[in-house]
């Protein structure tokens, strides 16, 4: 008779023997037969039907042979591994051929045994590492729900808040509606106060009226005493009915008001109403979201709780599958015991196999809960595979989006290449319209006329022609009743603001950035506004003057300019020209003294002008200092006002008695085209150029205003050499000139501001300055040259 049982590997050591066997539960039934294996090994979804096998019988008996093909089906136990290993070696003793054939039979059963064991081991170890990846897999499928849950808890979450601030606006509107349902409430509690008033005073007047109707009917009777008396009746009476039909109208206007109040109160109601429904919609709404979240957590704890009662119970099978089997080998070890021992009947034998085929039956239904727990744990797979699914089209959209991200960034891309380029047009055009303009052009400003202005009976002797042609371009200037017309690029009346006359030259400050030599330079007479002009008052920001708009133009463009890769370094230094000496306005204070020592003689630092073949301008021990932004710039003009050479003249209080020069170099390079430039950004402040008589000085001032005319008298040669186009150019004659040699000689864009004073009795000055203005407007020089590199130099420039 066949039966289902277990067997449990030999001890770990065939020394030990009398140790107890290893307690570690198999799953699988293994038969040897003809010395290879019957049986199957679970893949892990399931315990499959067992193999029948034969009776257990004794391995030793009737010199069976384990590995021959007629020992049949035999199945290894403890104790038939036992036997094997207690068998010992019968026979005579000087029969050395039959114990050898023993001895060889008993050796190739140990290997059989030995055989199997190996590969029922194989098999546990197969199934453990399909189990541990089986887990594993589970394990990440479970990790991965919880994290498309929580992804979807977060997402309940931004709508339950969303829904919230939603409810709570809705709860203000509500609160506002409560609040004017009130006040309409008190507004009707006090019309209906008022309509009662009303009814009250109708009343009384009734009560009047029928007291005057008795007065009226005794007057009657007294008619013919009392004439006087019945016509002030008379009168009383009709002002009772005017005063009773005032009451009326009040009345009706009361009524009015009330039917008014009666309607707004009907559509504030109505408006609450819907505010209610809406506000019930919103609840039902939040409700049902949370409910939906709550559902979803409920599933995935359900989820959760499924799977680990799954394992549980899976488990326990398991446990009970391998306490039955202990059971059944334990009772087919008592079968065996007692039919070797005993030999008990029959119908102990019958009813032990009853047992047996009970416990078959039960370890049956207990494989039928396996393969229900194995179809319950496939659903709980495929809600996995679900969430698997709603995963993959998150993934999908993720996707989606990066696509389009990568899109917009190489429309980015292509968007800053195509700015760089018209970067590049625009300074291309820019200068070309400014060398179109003319290298060296001449704007002229008239301030306006002051207290002190004397006008005098002839009026203004400056105006400005309203042609088309001549119009912002040309000035006229009346002299003794003679009119001397002018044109320049650019003409600027009193009128003009700061802002205005910057507008005119803030491209050619741009050029500066580009990579060229700029130079801005005023000229007039004393009290024209050439400070004004170029410094202005720095205290308000409606009157700066173009050397400050200039520096915040550059900072602020070389700080948008950074997006394009550029990146700028800024040097400044200030001096001035006073009689004929250079003198350096951002010298220390404690320097101070070596420019005393200097001017009176002494040994002080040697201030030398020098000029490259690249038209850089080089002064040797001038202070250079390195400025990163406006502030810093408007410290140094500060300190460098401080230092700077005024005086009192007849023509000004505060008259500057020399050239001033401030220079700012400018390094830019480009980082992702490698590309350098080198500009160079000259302002200056000229001294004075009324005549010695004007001035009216003496002394010192006499020296300065010297010096002052004998450099602009310089700086008239030149102007008058280069507009002849001689072979020679007196630079060499002035520190001015020869300081500004590069920008009159045809290496930088030159700009000249030339002020006048509208004082008629400063019209013989006005009309110098005119003369020469107009001299230089008609210079002609050579085309500047832009300094820009693409090697990666430092990023230190020489001065110039």
């Amino acid at each position: 008779m066949t039966s289902r049982n277990q067997n449990k590997p030999p001890p770990r050591s065939p020394l030990n023997r009398n140790n107890a066997v290893d307690d570690i539960p198999l799953d699988k039934r293994r038969k040897i037969g003809t010395g290879r294996m019957v049986g199957t090994v679970s893949s892990g979804r399931g315990r499959q039907a067992f193999a029948a096998v034969n009776n257990r019988q004794d391995p030793t008996a009737n010199g069976g042979d384990l590995g021959g093909s007629d020992c049949g089906t035999v199945e290894f136990n403890k104790e038939v591994v036992e036997a094997l290993l207690n068998e010992k070696i019968k026979g005579k003793k000087f029969d050395h051929k039959g114990k050898v054939d023993q001895m060889t039979d008993l050796i190739k059963k140990l290997r059989l045994c030995i055989k199997w064991f190996q590969e029922l081991e194989k098999g546990h170890i197969e199934e453990q590492e399909k189990l541990k990846n089986s887990l594993e897999s589970l394990e990440k499928k479970c990790t991965e729900t919880e994290v498309a849950m929580k992804n979807k808890e977060e997402e309940l979450n931004a709508i339950i808040s969303e829904l919230r601030m939603s409810n709570a606006s809705l709860q203000e509107n509500l609160a506002k509606q409560e609040s004017e349902k009130l006040d309409a409430i008190e507004c009707h509690r006090r019309e209906k106060e008022a309509r009662d008033a009303a009814e009250k005073l109708q009343c009384r007047l009734s009560e009047e009226l029928e007291k005057a109707e008795q007065e009226k009917l005794s007057a009657n009777q007294r008619v013919t005493s009392l004439d006087d008396m019945y016509k002030r009746s008379q009168e009383y009476n009709i002002g009772l009915q005017q005063y009773n039909s005032k009451l009326q109208e009040d009345v009706a206007s009361a009524n009015e008001s009330l039917k008014r109040v009666e309607t707004e109160k009907t559509a504030i109601l109505t408006n609450l109403t819907t505010l209610r429904g809406h506000y019930n919609s919103l609840q039902e709404q939040l409700a049902s979201c949370r409910a939906s979240q709550e559902e979803a957590v409920k599933q995935k704890e359900a989820l959760v709780k499924e799977v680990g009662c799954l394992r549980g119970e899976l488990q326990q099978v398991r446990e009970d599958r391998d306490r039955q089997l202990t059971h059944v080998q334990t009772l087919s070890a008592e079968i065996l015991k007692y039919k070797e021992s005993t030999g008990k009947s029959v119908a102990e034998l019958d009813s032990l196999t009853i047992k047996s085929n009970a416990l078959e039956e039960t370890c049956s239904s207990q494989t039928k809960q396996i393969l229900l727990l194995q179809s319950q744990l496939t659903s709980a797979n495929e809600k996995l595979k679900m969430s698997d699914l709603s995963a993959l089209e998150t993934r999908v959209g993720f996707e989606e989006q990066k696509r389009v991200i990568l899109e917009l960034q190489d429309r980015l891309a292509d968007a800053e290449h195509k700015i760089l380029d018209g970067e590049k047009y625009r300074k291309k055009l820019h200068n070309t319209i400014l060398e179109l303009k003319g290298n060296i052009r001449v704007f002229c400003r008239v301030r306006p006329l002051l207290p002190d202005d004397g006008v005098g009976i002839e009026g203004s002797v400056v105006s400005y022609p309203t042609s088309a042609e001549s119009l912002g371009r040309g000035i006229d200037l009346i002299q003794t009743g003679q009119k001397y017309p002018f044109t320049f690029d650019k003409v600027f009346s009193h009128e003009a603001s700061q802002q205005d006359v910057f507008v005119e030259i803030s491209q050619l400050v741009q050029s500066a950035l580009d990579g060229y030599k700029v130079c801005i330079f005023a000229y007039g007479q004393t009290g024209s506004g050439k400070t004004y002009t170029m410094m202005g008052a720095p205290e308000s920001p409606e009157q700066k003057g173009l050397i400050p708009r200039s520096l915040e133009q550059i900072f602020q463009t070389s700080q948008s300019l950074s997006a394009q890769g550029w990146k700028y370094k800024m040097q400044a230094s200030m001096l001035e020209i006073y009689n004929e000496a250079i003198r350096d306005l951002l010298v220390n204070r404690s320097s101070g003294l070596d420019m005393i020592r200097a001017e009176n003689g002494g040994v002080g630092k040697q201030y030398t002008i020098k000029h490259d073949s690249n038209g850089n301008t080089n002064v040797s021990d001038l202070t250079i200092v390195d400025v990163c932004s406006i502030r810093e710039v408007s410290s140094l003009l500060h300190q460098a006002a401080q230092s700077r050479s005024v005086g009192k003249t007849q023509m000004n209080d505060q008259s500057s008695r020399s050239h001033l020069v401030f220079t700012l170099r400018i390094s830019g390079v480009n980082e992702s085209t490698e590309q350098q430039v080198q500009g160079v950004l000259n302002l200056i402040d000229l001294a004075g150029s009324e005549r010695l008589s004007r001035s009216g000085a003496t002394g010192d001032r006499l020296k300065e205003t010297q010096a002052i005319n004998k450099s602009l008298s310089c700086l008239s040669d030149v102007i008058f050499a280069l507009a002849k186009k001689e072979d020679h150019v007196p630079f060499r004659n002035s520190k001015l000139t020869y300081l500004l040699q590069p920008c009159l000689g045809g290496d930088s864009k030159t700009l000249m501001f030339v002020n006048l004073s509208p004082d008629p009795s400063s019209v013989g000055e006005s009309l110098c300055s005119l003369r020469f203005a107009a001299r230089v407007n008609s210079c002609e020089i050579g085309i500047p040259r832009r300094q820009t590199s693409t090697r990666i130099v430092d990023s230190r420039l020489s001065y110039g």
